[in-house]
């Protein structure tokens, strides 16, 4: 039986002793609908590389410009839907969330823009590595700065991981920045937003704004100068960078669903199938190059992330067999 099968037949059996019948079942359906919304969440992310390679005559950063603009156009409906724009207002008032939040907002667009330009410079293997490293990377940025206790698995799941970028950084002759900039500033946007006093929808909200505001001037300039291509591609184009509104909210929202009825385990678990898919649409759908050293080099993040996962599920059955009634 394997640790993570033990661990969801010890979870069971907690909340069967700790809870009432009717409790369990509701759980059970929120776990089952948590599920499909991790599930869809991570699946659409990992379909990303096909939104954005049919845009590629198009500067990475104009697309990047209309991703925040359209954004903010969807959230704005949202928000009008669900009447929360007070929140967006009472965040607005307050200068420290709003520094707090204009610094995950720069960490969010260099992750968007970096990931787009990527992609659209036949570089996918290497985001699929970048996101594979995240959780890790999460890992290191919680010791150095939340000085969070590492356990001798996850400094051994570092050190691994560290071997494997050091080894593909003497293959290829250079550091392999994009998965680099792709974990560290996503590592980095989530330890901000870890402490942060909005939700996710609030918090995307006054990214975008934020954002957007820039972006859209940045547009306008650019078409003024005759160098914009929104109107100026063909029709389907012109669509896509509207649709990047809700293609970037979409899987937010679905994450954010997903996370408020799953434990953090699954969904840390789901998060690989990102990776995972854009792993083998590199290799099979865009033909990538992937020799040997760079599979050395992947194999090295591969083990990493396996003793991070598995000591993770060890730790956590070992806590839940604590708490259960002797």
């Amino acid at each position: 039986m394997s640790a993570d099968t033990v661990n969801g037949v010890m979870f069971t059996l907690t909340l069967l002793v700790c809870k009432p019948l009717s409790q369990l079942s509701r759980y059970v359906v929120l776990s089952k609908k948590g599920l499909g919304y991790g599930f869809m969440a991570y699946f659409i992310w990992g379909l990303f590389p096909l939104y954005w390679k049919p845009l590629s005559a198009i500067p990475a950063f104009e697309i990047l410009a209309h991703r925040m603009v359209w954004s903010l156009v969807v959230i704005a409906i949202l928000l009008t839907y669900r009447k929360e724009w007070s929140v967006l207002q009472a965040s607005l008032s307050n200068r420290k969330t709003v520094l707090t939040f204009l610094c995950s907002s720069i960490l969010l667009a260099t992750n968007w823009g970096g990931y787009i330009w990527a992609v659209n410079n036949d570089m996918i293997l290497e985001c699929s590595l970048g996101y594979f490293m995240n959780p890790l990377v999460n890992v290191m940025l919680g010791a150095l700065v939340l000085k969070e206790h590492l356990r001798s698995g996850q400094k051994l799941a570092i050190m691994i991981a560290a071997a494997g970028v050091v080894w593909l950084t003497i293959h290829l002759g250079h550091l392999p920045w994009i998965a680099l900039l792709l974990a560290l500033s996503f590592g980095l946007y989530g330890l901000i937003r870890k402490t942060a006093s909005l939700n996710s929808l609030e918090g995307l909200s006054l990214e975008t704004l934020l954002l957007a505001g820039p972006a859209l001037l940045w547009l306008i300039w650019r078409d003024t100068a005759g160098i914009g291509h929104f109107g100026h591609v063909v029709w389907w184009q012109n669509l896509m960078l509207v649709g990047a509104g809700i293609v970037t909210t979409g899987p937010l929202l679905l994450f954010a669903a997903g996370a408020r009825r799953l434990p953090l385990s699954t969904m840390g678990l789901l998060q690989y199938m990102t990776p995972t898919i854009q792993f083998f649409m590199g290799i099979w759908l865009y033909h990538e190059p992937f020799d040997h050293a760079r599979l050395l080099g992947f194999i090295a993040i591969w083990c990493a992330l396996a003793l991070y996962t598995m000591e993770g599920l060890w730790q956590q059955r070992k806590t839940m067999m604590a708490a259960m009634p002797q």
